[in-house]
């Protein structure tokens, strides 16, 4: 079996799969909830498994998270626990820009829906909002905006006055109160962001692109940006899942 994982800012996903890449189990945690008192109750799913794994690899965003988790599966399997960038991922895609400055999570996304003869805009909406550009299998860069989930939450709370709020589709720009004016600012303002984004590395490269959407707000978005787009919802896992291939 494979056991593999995505270690975000926000959560973290945990997949089991068979060594045909069959999914078996998994589970999201709350990344700020895990610690070292509660990695045996958060990992119980796994305990039937755990002779079973012969594979463990993780893409993480926080290392100190990472490095918990790496301690616990080791030495709960007596296996070396990998992080992606640990690996030789060029095998599989031509790193363009510093490996040291790109997140694994966003090479792991490149990985998963790279190419030789098709070009893709990756837009992941996480803790930021990231853009992630693959030209046929070279990933050469990208854009960070801020994530829109955090910036709400950051609005709401330095904002007295501003009430929870949960974002949904709005037709109308201009709000009647508070609630639909944040809602419109935020919808809207992120449909022109990504936009313009992606018409600025179309102008810039010069090549056409699919668009790809992950992350947890891909739906809200998915109708109202220019042109066709597809969302993935386990593009990242899936990339991970790609990666264990160089794992002897």
């Amino acid at each position: 079996m494979i056991l593999i994982g995505d270690i975000g800012n926000t959560e973290i996903k945990i997949a089991l799969y068979s060594n045909s890449k069959k999914l078996i189990k998994n589970k999201r945690i709350n990344t700020n909830f895990i610690n070292k008192q509660n990695l045996n109750s958060n990992f119980r799913f796994l305990n039937k498994y755990l002779n079973s794994i012969e594979k463990i690899l993780f893409c993480s965003v926080v290392p100190k998270k990472f490095l918990l988790i790496k301690n616990y599966l080791s030495k709960k399997t007596k296996l070396k626990c990998f992080e992606l960038k640990q690996l030789n991922i060029e095998k599989l895609i031509n790193i363009k820009v510093n490996r040291k400055q790109i997140g694994s999570d966003r090479l792991a996304n490149a990985i998963s829906i790279s190419k030789p003869n098709k070009n893709f805009i990756i837009v992941d909406f996480g803790t930021a909002t990231n853009f992630d550009v693959v030209i046929k299998n070279n990933y050469i860069g990208g854009v960070l905006a801020p994530g829109v989930q955090l910036s709400l939450s950051n609005l709401i709370n330095k904002a007295s006055l501003i009430p929870p709020i949960n974002l949904n589709k709005i037709k109308k720009v201009i709000g009647k109160n508070t609630s639909s004016a944040i809602k419109s600012g935020f919808y809207h303002g992120y449909t022109g962001l990504i936009d313009n984004i992606i018409k600025l590395i179309i102008k810039q490269t010069k090549k056409n692109f699919s668009i790809i959407l992950t992350g947890g707000l891909a739906h809200l978005f998915a109708n109202s940006i220019k042109g066709k787009v597809q969302i993935k919802k386990d593009l990242t896992i899936s990339g991970v899942l790609k990666v264990t291939n160089l794992i002897k």
